[in-house]
């Protein structure tokens, strides 16, 4: 990347006792799509940099009686992931050492013109956005490993990890079954991290995700010229995953044509691209997964029976977190602490009233809905603690959820119905096919009820 083209928006302190200054940089920096505030006595820079988090700081070493070089160790103590630039005269090439041995990241002598602040604030940014990547990726290898993630109390889940473990030494194709949020697309991964395949490639067909008509395509290839809109080569996922692991996730939507090439490719390990009569061999491990009952799409002839069969050859089912009770609090943790990091924030955990309304959802949409809503709560929280008001609406302080049958109004089921459905869907076009209503209705209910 150029030192011309932008970095990413960064939030932007600038502190500095000269309002023109203030006024330049923060002129040439919005311009550059960045959020700036900028005040003039160091009291307030510190406040305003606990009230929320900066990537960047553009700091005046000399604040009328005061020196800018007190403010870098408070400055960076609060937020060690936080720049800080100091601006300082051509003469005060010492004030910049020290500076820099307290801290700074880099400086802005004076007279300076604005292409020297922009080139500046974009070196800054390219520097951000790569921190911030690594500590995602670290954050992912920490809570999201393999070893780490199926950490359970609950005997069924921890036979299901066993058996994916002792599963995972073979190559025998491993059908995983379960509620949407399970976790099966982890553990997807973990049976192909503990596999002795784990330094080939891993990659993922989301068989609703793509349309039938290019599915087939997607997994085998094509030549160009094949279809309209072919105009290039294109090798395919089993071919990108040579020696490593395929996984398809949503079996069960897989077109019945495609189907039966599948099957050819998992009994002879050959396949052809589209346009293309040549055979080619591919070594590839096979993980499925599905949200639907198989064996009753088999009957309903909407899956081939021998794919099922080929498939199921190691079946591991999912057990929903509404049957794993012990395991909601861990979890929970867990996630607060990923979330904790990933927004800069410190709780010391959940309140007495938090925790009961946890252990009481059913959690339609298992382990994703719980850690959509931990993320939630993470980032509006007010105080130390994560508080039921903080979970949000769905949420409600009382002995549980209303159920058929209660004396409750006839909206209030509705409502609760809705929010559990469309937690557990993946979409509001299948939420709405699974409430047997159209999208419109249910955008209209959503509203009616503040969803």
């Amino acid at each position: 990347m150029s030192e011309e083209s932008k970095s990413p928006g960064l939030n932007i302190l600038v502190v500095d006792d000269e309002p023109n200054i203030r006024k330049m940089l923060s002129f040439c920096l919005a311009g550059e799509g960045h959020s700036v505030t900028s005040v003039g006595d160091p009291g307030e820079a510190v406040e305003e940099a606990r009230r929320r988090p900066y990537d960047l700081v553009f700091l005046d070493l000399r604040l009328g009686e005061r020196s800018g070089m007190d403010l870098i160790v408070p400055l960076a103590s609060d937020s060690p992931w936080m720049k800080i630039v100091v601006i300082t005269a051509y003469a005060s090439v010492e004030s910049v050492v020290q500076a820099m041995r307290l801290g700074a990241e880099d400086y802005l002598p004076k007279p300076f013109d604005p292409e020297q602040v922009r080139i500046l604030a974009r070196r800054i940014g390219r520097l951000r956005a790569m921190e911030a990547e690594v500590a995602a990726l670290r954050e992912y290898a920490g809570s999201r490993g393999a070893e780490g993630s199926f950490e359970s109390r609950d005997p069924a889940m921890l036979r299901v990890v066993e058996t994916a473990r002792r599963a995972a030494e073979s190559d025998a194709i491993v059908l995983l079954c379960g509620e949407s949020g399970t976790g099966k697309s982890l553990l997807a991964r973990a049976i192909h991290g503990w596999s002795p395949r784990s330094a080939k490639p891993f990659m993922t067909v989301s068989c609703p995700a793509v349309p039938q008509e290019l599915l087939e395509s997607e997994l085998f290839g094509h030549v160009k010229g094949s279809f309209t809109g072919a105009l290039r080569d294109h090798p395919g996922r089993i071919a990108a995953c040579e020696g490593g692991t395929l996984f398809l996730d949503e079996v069960a939507d897989m077109a019945p044509p495609v189907q039966a090439k599948f099957l050819r490719f998992i009994q002879d390990k050959e396949y052809e691209r589209l346009g293309e009569s040549r055979a080619r061999k591919a070594d590839v491990r096979i993980i499925a997964a599905t949200n639907a009952d198989l064996e009753e799409r088999v009957a309903q002839r909407g899956f081939r029976e021998d794919l099922f069969y080929r498939l199921a050859v190691i079946r591991l089912t999912l057990p929903p977190l509404r049957e794993r009770p012990d395991d909601i609090e861990p979890l929970a943790s867990g996630f607060l602490t990923e979330f904790s990091r990933a927004y800069h924030r410190t709780f010391l955990g959940f309140t007495e009233e938090a925790r009961a309304a946890l252990r009481r959802r059913a959690w339609p949409g298992n382990i994703r809905e719980l850690r959509n809503s931990i993320e939630r709560a993470a980032i509006l929280a007010r105080g130390p603690q994560i508080d039921i008001r903080d979970l949000g609406g769905d949420f409600p302080s009382g002995p549980g959820s209303p159920a058929v049958g209660d004396r409750v109004p006839l909206s209030e089921i509705e409502r609760l119905h809705i929010r559990r459905v469309l937690a557990s869907a993946g979409s509001l076009r299948e939420a709405a096919s699974v409430l047997g209503i159209d999208p419109a209705t249910l955008w209209r209910k959503r509203k009616l009820y503040g969803i």
